[in-house]
């Protein structure tokens, strides 16, 4: 007896290449903590001003995409330091425009912004919920402060590289340097440039 009930009618479903990329796709098992994660970075990849070779690996956290052709917007630059002992006048010159894309970021296609977890780094100025700027394109010299992939995972200290050992450390009595075993991978994704704290 047959039957017209069970498997793919022609013409049924969403037509191939009519989705956001504009074509075919593939079905693909993630874990169900990172479902949303993988939408939001497929989504920010289809932006036209997005840039894939800047996505970053798996297990990045509160990652923020920055724009590759942001709108350039100035603000006054006063020429007028401002002390932080006994006020004085201020001045009312302005000596330039600054615009904080300009003097933030240098390597654009290579730049991403990641938020801060935790208080390993307060040392260093970088507090729980700060903004890291992170330049992929630097090199990653000792004693810079670096964002590392260690076991899947990622991480931001100060790179040590002595008596040819690798150790990430902490900026904060309370965490340990984590010296790198034998055997074990890490991977320096980016070198820390800047720190956006609120006050």
């Amino acid at each position: 007896m047959n039957s017209n009930r069970g498997g793919k009618r022609p013409g049924a479903g969403r037509k191939a290449g009519s989705g956001q990329f504009g074509e075919p796709t593939v079905p693909l098992r993630v874990p169900v903590s990172q479902k949303d994660r993988v939408i939001s970075l497929l989504q920010a990849l289809g932006r036209p001003d997005s840039n894939p070779q800047s996505m970053p690996p798996a297990g990045a956290d509160n990652l923020l995409l920055p724009s590759y052709r942001p709108p350039r917007v100035t603000h006054p630059l006063f020429g007028h330091r401002i002390p932080a002992g006994f006020p004085s006048p201020a001045d009312d010159y302005v000596e330039d425009r600054l615009d904080l894309n300009e003097y933030l970021i240098h390597h654009k296609e290579a730049t991403f912004f990641l938020r801060v977890q935790g208080h390993s780094m307060i040392g260093a100025g970088i507090h729980d919920g700060d903004l890291l700027i992170v330049d992929r394109s630097l090199s990653a010299d000792d004693g810079k402060i670096v964002i590392a992939v260690l076991e899947g995972e990622l991480t931001v200290k100060r790179l040590s590289l002595k008596d040819g050992k690798v150790a990430l450390v902490a900026e904060n009595p309370d965490f340990p340097p984590i010296q790198l075993k034998e055997g074990q991978e890490i991977t320096i994704w980016g070198v820390v440039t800047n720190v956006i704290h609120k006050v």
